[in-house]
């Protein structure tokens, strides 16, 4: 890929130039052009046509989310979210993700949050991977309930997403029927968001979801997210065990510890999921579901927004199915029954 293009849109000068001056700071991208509120954002898109969008939450005439609204229904391009995530702007990071924003960085805490250098990596990282977002994985497809077929059985399922995966997770898990197996959730996300992301699944899903807790039992019919910044395991009692330990593949949580507990816990019982991501974590966890007899599934290219953590699941040799999203329910089901 040449040069990525980038347009910064926020409300603050001072930030504007502080975003500028963080993603400039890379040789491979370049800003070409600012916007103070998400009115000035549409027309810079249309008339720029930059590689990808960085999109503050709170601003005058039009805030990011209506803004990345109407970036897609117009002229769909990659937006990541820079948001403070406060309880407010948490909850509106995700309605932006739904509507189609790539990805999101958290601002570091602080009045003015000069502190931003604190985030360089990820936010250079992220919009690299959003440069490459396949936008037309997000196009819907008709919602298709999944109907068992005798006994789900005694199995458990874990699911690994990172970059798009929010759409993606809340597709399956919606479309799974509510005797489901015990599921055990890594999206990365940071402390906060991954909360109200599980109260949001709660509410549409036909079993009950909510954020790990240190010592949650997994059982049928629940479906247990691991909290932002720590890593999720079950032990031999069949309990959420969660730790502070260092990231594993840059990430806490990472869905490489969680299944490999999993793996050794429920050996061939394991039905191991990867969705769209940045990166490979999950590719090792999937390697030892699979050398414990369990079931492995992977996201295709043409659906996954960042076909990273699929193909280097893929990439392992231990996939045992390779399905577009729509398809996943379906797949988990079967290898259930």
């Amino acid at each position: 890929m040449g040069q990525i293009r980038v347009l910064v849109v926020d409300d603050s000068l001072l930030m504007q130039r502080v975003l500028s001056d963080i993603l400039q700071s890379d040789k491979q991208i370049t800003v070409v052009g600012t916007a103070r509120d998400g009115e000035e954002a549409l027309i810079k898109v249309a008339n720029l046509q930059p590689d990808v969008v960085t999109m503050d939450i709170e601003m005058p005439k039009m805030n990011g989310l209506t803004a990345v609204r109407r970036i897609m229904e117009k002229q769909p391009t990659p937006v990541v979210m820079i948001s403070s995530l406060t309880q407010r702007e948490a909850l509106l990071t995700l309605k932006a993700l739904e509507f189609g924003a790539v990805d999101y960085v958290p601002k570091p805490s602080g009045q003015i949050s000069l502190n931003l250098e604190s985030v360089r990596e990820e936010m250079l990282s992220k919009v690299k991977a959003a440069a490459r977002a396949n936008l037309t994985s997000a196009k819907a497809t008709a919602q298709v309930d999944v109907r068992r077929s005798g006994g789900m059985g005694d199995h458990i399922i874990c699911i690994a997403a990172s970059t798009g995966g929010p759409p993606a997770v809340t597709k399956v898990l919606t479309a799974l029927p509510a005797d489901t197996p015990p599921i055990l959730i890594v999206q990365h996300m940071p402390k906060g968001i991954t909360r109200l992301f599980a109260e949001g699944l709660n509410e549409h899903c036909k079993f009950t979801v909510k954020e790990a807790q240190e010592g949650d039992r997994v059982q049928e019919r629940l479906a247990l997210i691991a909290p932002g910044g720590f890593h999720m395991m079950v032990t031999k009692e069949r309990k959420v065990h969660l730790t502070s330990d260092p990231p594993v593949n840059y990430v806490r949580p990472a869905a490489d510890v969680l299944m490999f507990s999993a793996a050794e816990r429920f050996g061939a019982k394991n039905i191991g999921v990867v969705l769209t991501g940045m990166g490979s974590d999950g590719a090792k966890g999937i390697k030892a579901i699979k050398q414990q007899g369990g079931f492995t599934i992977a996201q295709d290219k043409e659906t996954s927004v960042v076909f990273g953590m699929p193909n280097m699941a893929y990439q392992t040799g231990c996939i045992d199915v390779v399905a577009a999203l729509d398809q996943i329910p379906r797949q988990i089901v079967k290898a259930c029954n």
